[in-house]
């Protein structure tokens, strides 16, 4: 049996990391400034983690959600503090579009409405509902397209207005910053009328924080930065640090009643485990403070280069257009130069590096970046 081949893969394997690096079969090391996708937060292999990840694996790796597990609570918990929302509840899942799923069928389930209204060139995510508010005709199938979903513009909130004139929507779901789309920011002032305007009409407000989240912007969330409190939020990414882990944060507007939602391995005890390390490490480590830092360390400095056509991000969520075929600089930056970067179309290059990176990781970034530009 083979794999059924739908990645483009670089002729590579990781098999070890340590904070901002991974290293190879053969010993060499990278630079890793995308983190899997957004996903290593905290670095690769912390000893924090590893030792709360194995000492729970040891005791007890899973058992269902039809038994008490104080994790959960104890999560729940520490997440409220750390991020501000302390009276939400949470419910835990696996992945970044099972979080959405369930946010979108919450909102459905609160309004008794059907209809949500996502963004030109959304992403989030690939199961039915998820990929059905994606703005990417290429991963939706037939099955997938409905007229339960519409897109407005974003940054137009006149054209959100006449998508909501209908009285038919559930939800509005709003990423901060689109990262697949190339880093894409949602405005401040936009993001503050969207959440009156959606206020005013009784329609949820559901911010897709899953790349943006967990203090890669220099704040928990990037719908911080304006100031606003949707009523649900969804994470994933890099809320444990590499183990499959989701969840969404729901008002106290809304009731919960039984079986209404659902998951086999959601909020497990080892991701839990998991999720309560990176917590811890974010908090003891000031790793928000340090992401604002150097991502804008980072900004600053991409911005002194006349080569690049723009350099867009808040901390270390950096999208840098060039003038030119991005997927060449990445893999020069990787195959010359040892560097791990993402792509999000033709001619932008991704930066998503752990909240770790140190001021000198990204100097080295800088030299060789301006050498491959100059």
């Amino acid at each position: 049996m083979n794999l059924f081949d739908v990645y483009s893969l670089y002729d590579i394997e990781p098999v070890r990391g340590e904070g901002c690096y991974v290293y190879d079969r053969q010993g060499r090391r990278y630079l890793d400034l995308y983190g899997g996708h957004a996903v290593i937060s905290i670095g690769h292999a912390h000893p924090r983690y590893v030792k709360a990840v194995s000492d729970q694996v040891a005791k007890l790796g899973f058992y269902s959600n039809s038994v008490i597990n104080s994790l959960q609570n104890e999560f729940a918990h520490r997440l409220g503090k750390v991020c501000g929302y302390d009276d939400y509840s949470v419910f835990l899942c696996n992945s970044g579009a099972e979080a959405n799923e369930n946010a979108i069928k919450l909102a459905s389930f609160h309004t008794g409405k059907h209809k949500v209204l996502a963004f030109d060139k959304a992403f989030h995510g690939r199961t039915s509902g998820a990929v059905a508010a994606t703005d990417n005709a290429a991963i939706i199938s037939p099955f997938n397209r409905t007229a339960n979903v519409e897109f407005a513009r974003l940054n137009d909130i006149a054209d959100v207005e006449r998508h909501l004139e209908s009285g038919d929507f559930c939800a509005v779901i709003i990423e901060g910053i689109q990262g697949v789309a190339g880093i894409r920011m949602a405005d401040d002032d936009f993001m503050r009328q969207l959440r009156e305007l959606t206020a005013g009409k009784g329609v949820v407000l559901i911010a897709d924080e899953i790349q943006a989240g967990y203090g890669r912007t220099g704040c928990f969330f990037a719908h911080n930065h304006a100031g606003i409190r949707p009523d649900l939020i969804t994470c994933a990414k890099g809320i444990a640090n590499g183990f499959p882990m989701g969840a969404v944060l729901i008002s106290p507007d809304f009731e919960a009643r039984k079986g209404m939602l659902g998951t086999t391995f959601g909020g497990n005890h080892l991701a839990c485990a998991a999720a309560l390390a990176v917590l811890d490490v974010i908090e003891s480590e000031n790793l928000i403070a340090n992401a604002a830092s150097v991502g804008q360390y980072l900004i600053d400095n991409l911005r002194q280069m006349p080569a690049l056509k723009d350099v867009r991000g808040r901390g270390l969520m950096i999208g840098v257009e060039i003038d030119g075929n991005a997927s060449d600089i990445r893999r020069r930056l990787l195959f010359d130069h040892h560097i791990f970067t993402g792509g999000a179309g033709a001619t932008t290059v991704r930066l998503l590096p752990a909240l770790s990176l140190s001021k000198a990781q990204a100097d080295i970034f800088l030299g060789e970046f301006h050498k491959l530009m100059d």
